[in-house]
């Protein structure tokens, strides 16, 4: 019976501490498991340490030597290759030959183009002629219409003395003057036709100039699409992309070729998006002695990177030539010390939002929101959250992106 007793403490004991262990388990899965954790191989990882330092904001940028100015060759009018009178690389003179083009059905049109033109004016100088004989006519009329006037004005005073001495009967008096009358009513009827003519000719008249002005104007423009079939060159330069053979069909529009100013030269690079709203206009870059600007800025973002045009701003390197690529540093402002974290790959993933921060014993590494600034090749610029002597994991996280812990073994 004593022996059973002695046995009770002990299986409570036993239950006390089941009951203990279960209560630490739940706190503690309670505790992590709103936590996402992964186990790495610490090799795999990249670690860097946060330090103080001096930040310099310029970044490395690689771009492609291209000329400075080009003028492309758009065939103005489509044709068949008749000649080709010089070879890509060739360096031409503004107005000199490059290839001559043959259009029949654009000759044709051209001809009967200026038939139609030719007719047109031909009417309207033969209209303009009937106008001006017209007024003439009303001249000649109105100027014998004067005369008989100023006669039969005399022949009524000559005629009213006659009466006046019975000399002469009132008959002949009264028909001379119904005469007179007449004509003196034909002067005033030739005289508004006359105006109104002169206007309506004024009118017509101008109106046939600008027609003959426009007709003009086409019919240059159809002879200078004749004349383009001829095709020179715009400007000096280097004639390069001119690829074309005799024979070959050139279609309306086509870019069959362009000329590049020689010895002058610009550097096109393509930048990170990150970094379009710290690019302006004017700012400077160098590669070796040499000082460059930019000078123009293509907004439009590809592939994650946007394109800028350089140009140097005293002299160019000599040798330099198309296609090559030259590595330059693009100044994006002062330096100034910051707190500081290598540069890494992790960025690509977090957007410089959150960071893995390793634990004193390097056993794990949680994951920590974080604020970032400017970048350069080497290194990034911590403005919260990470303090200096503390190491981070500069790795891709492509893996473990939706981790809250890493386990390091």
């Amino acid at each position: 019976k004593v022996k059973n007793n002695s046995l009770v403490p002990k299986k409570w004991f036993g239950l006390v501490v089941l009951a203990c262990l279960l209560v630490v388990s739940g706190w503690y899965m309670f505790n992590n498991m709103d936590q996402r954790s992964l186990t790495v191989n610490q090799n795999r990882v990249a670690v860097g340490s946060v330090a103080n330092g001096v930040f310099e904001d310029v970044i490395p940028v690689r771009g492609r030597i291209e000329p400075a100015k080009t003028v492309f060759l758009d065939a103005v009018e489509g044709g068949r290759v008749e000649r080709v009178l010089v070879e890509a690389g060739a360096e031409v003179k503004k107005g000199d030959l490059i290839v001559e083009l043959s259009n029949p059905s654009l000759q044709l049109e051209v001809l009967g183009n200026e038939a139609r033109v030719a007719e047109q004016l031909n009417a309207m100088r033969s209209l303009e002629l009937n106008l001006e004989q017209n007024r003439l006519r009303h001249k000649r009329n109105l100027n014998d219409i004067n005369y008989q006037i100023r006669m039969l004005t005399r022949q009524v005073a000559r005629e009213q003395t006659l009466v006046a001495q019975n000399s002469l009967a009132a008959s002949n008096l009264l028909d001379t003057q119904d005469t007179l009358s007449w004509y003196q009513r034909q002067q005033v009827l030739t005289l508004e036709s006359q105006a109104s003519d002169a206007r309506m000719q004024e009118a017509q008249l101008t109106f046939l100039r600008d027609t003959s002005t426009r007709l003009e104007s086409n019919l240059a423009i159809s002879r200078q699409n004749l004349d383009n079939m001829n095709v020179r060159a715009p400007v000096d330069g280097v004639l390069s992309g001119f690829d074309i053979q005799i024979g070959q069909s050139i279609s309306r529009g086509e870019r069959f070729g362009q000329i590049d100013t020689p010895d002058d030269f610009k550097l096109t690079a393509r930048i990170d998006e990150f970094y379009l709203d710290r690019i302006s206009l004017g700012q400077t870059a160098s590669y070796n002695d040499f000082e460059l600007l930019i000078r123009k800025i293509y907004p439009q973002v590809q592939e994650g990177q946007f394109r800028v045009d350089f140009a140097f701003v005293a002299e160019q390197p000599e040798g330099i030539r198309r296609g090559q690529s030259l590595q330059t540093r693009l100044s994006l402002g002062d330096a100034s010390d910051a707190i500081l974290i290598p540069n890494g790959t992790f960025f690509q993933d977090t957007g410089g939002n959150w960071i893995f921060v390793l634990t004193p014993d390097g056993s794990e590494a949680v994951r920590r929101n974080v604020r970032l600034g400017r970048r350069n090749a080497d290194f990034i610029e911590v403005l919260d959250g990470l303090e200096p002597g503390e190491k981070v994991v500069l790795s891709s996280y492509s893996s473990y992106r939706e981790m809250d812990r890493l386990t390091l073994h």
